[in-house]
């Protein structure tokens, strides 16, 4: 029997296998409700719907066991969070590999793929290296890429290296990623006009238990759908900075529709490829549009600019400076680390992602069109169609 998707269904099973029943501030239900009312008329394969219901109970699990372990230590919402650093801008314009880069320097703090499934117990120092949740995190990546042996070209994932932030918005129900799962119009629609400042605020607490136990306290997160979502992210953390990085879009959004595919194609069936080319280009130009709007309004000294063919040319160049635009200290610890990690980690070590604007309704005069106010404004450097 195929589990139910339903909220009433798993808000209860999640209540069962906790114990708990304290879901934190009112109106979380929303995102719920509305992301199961659009998966109820998806196309899930019975694969895809299992791999749903795991993935909503374990965000109301998680959500259930943060809010406990926040009321039994009220101590962990004093950690200081002193001036994230947040890398926003296009998908697949070297994020990952930047991410993983900036982990090494040993004052920066990332979240990190097995603390992020599953944050309460809070991780500590002591078993940071050893704990058991690696290992799972380890076996789920393994599944995953021997499901859909494309990904590991398209997307790099370790148990301890850097995640996006989708499951600490995931508690929340208001994240982009869903829309990455499943193609969901309906939800994605109610995603663009939601409030994120409580999905923000519970992912802040969220961040304070993850170090409470476990320092340091200078958090890098990578995320671009956080594009979307400046001011929210303002407005939780006032003091945040920004690493954006660039690339020229037509280069990318093939890239970017390819992995969508591929995702849709391990839940169910996928729409047309020209729906997805639509959807994509329509999201990614309006992230950039609400991105640099709230840069104009901020002004220049939070933001510094990372060129995707200056980080491939020069990483440890391209990193420094940054760092120095910034305020962040460059110290030999992180230049030896950095160093290490990139000699250790060449680009295209996986193998090529093979794809093609044109299997997804797009043309480059087209993308470089609805794109021409972010590449304008940023300086971004349009290739050649070979990729150079």
């Amino acid at each position: 029997m195929l589990p139910a998707l339903g909220a009433e269904e798993l808000e209860r099973e999640a209540r069962e296998k906790t114990g708990l029943s304290d879901f934190g501030e009112p109106g979380w239900r929303e995102g719920l409700d509305v992301l199961t009312r659009e998966l109820a008329r998806a196309e899930l394969s019975d694969l895809g719907r299992m791999v749903w219901h795991g993935r909503l109970l374990s965000h109301l699990v998680q959500r259930l066991r943060v809010h406990d372990c926040l009321a039994r230590h009220p101590e962990i919402e004093r950690e200081a969070l002193p001036a994230p650093l947040f890398m926003v801008g296009l998908p697949r314009t070297g994020t990952t590999a930047l991410s993983h880069l900036l982990a090494q320097d040993p004052a920066t703090r990332s979240l990190r793929v097995w603390e992020s499934a599953q944050p309460v117990p809070p991780p500590e120092t002591a078993t940071e290296h050893v704990d058991p949740r690696i290992e799972t995190a380890s076996k789920q990546i393994e599944a995953m890429q021997q499901f859909a042996p494309r990904l590991a070209a398209m997307h790099e994932d370790t148990p301890t290296g850097p995640t996006e932030n989708h499951d600490l918005l995931g508690m929340s129900f208001r994240t982009y990623h869903f829309g990455g799962m499943a193609f969901l119009p309906g939800y994605m629609a109610w995603w663009l006009a939601c409030d994120m400042v409580p999905a923000y605020r519970l992912m802040r607490r969220t961040l304070q238990l993850l170090q409470w136990r476990c320092p340091p306290s200078r958090w890098q997160l990578k995320s671009p759908p956080d594009s979307f979502c400046l001011e929210a992210i303002l407005a939780v953390f006032p003091d945040a900075r920004f690493v954006m990085t660039h690339r020229d879009p037509a280069a990318v959004l093939g890239s970017v529709c390819s992995l969508i595919g591929t995702m849709y194609e391990m839940t169910g069936k996928p729409p047309a490829p020209r729906q997805i080319g639509e959807s994509e280009l329509s999201s990614w130009s309006e992230a950039m549009r609400r991105l640099l709007a709230v840069r104009a309004r901020i002004g220049e000294s939070r933001f510094a600019d990372v060129h995707f063919h200056e980080l491939v040319a020069d990483p440890l160049r391209t990193i420094a400076s940054a760092y120095a635009r910034l305020g962040l200290p460059w110290t030999p610890a992180a230049e030896r680390a950095i160093r290490a990690y990139a000699a250790a980690h060449p680009r295209g070590r996986h193998g090529e992602h093979l794809y093609r604007l044109a299997d997804f309704g797009l043309d480059r005069a087209g993308v470089h069109a609805a794109f021409r106010p972010y590449t304008e404004r940023c300086g971004v450097r349009l290739e050649d169609a070979s990729g150079g």
